[in-house]
């Protein structure tokens, strides 16, 4: 699921080097840190976090078929 998540993000960042998913297991729940240059955190928000709403969705639905929870967090630094 990760490799997914990185091939999202990176299709949206223009500064591909910047990217970093980080993925995180307690129990049942996976949770994945992305971290992009702040020039590419408005692209990977989308406008009213259209974008990000739509990436959380997929993971939801790709969770129900595993019976597990995937979380996405986008760290800012």
């Amino acid at each position: 699921m990760k490799e997914a998540v990185e091939k999202i993000v990176y299709a949206l960042a223009d500064d591909k080097d910047a990217v970093e998913v980080s993925e995180f297991q307690d129990g049942n729940t996976t949770t994945f840190e992305v971290r992009v240059a702040e020039s590419d955190m408005g692209r990977l928000i989308g406008r009213q976090g259209r974008t990000v709403k739509a990436i959380r969705s997929i993971l939801y639905f790709a969770g129900q078929k595993q019976n597990r929870r995937f979380n996405l967090q986008i760290i800012e630094d």
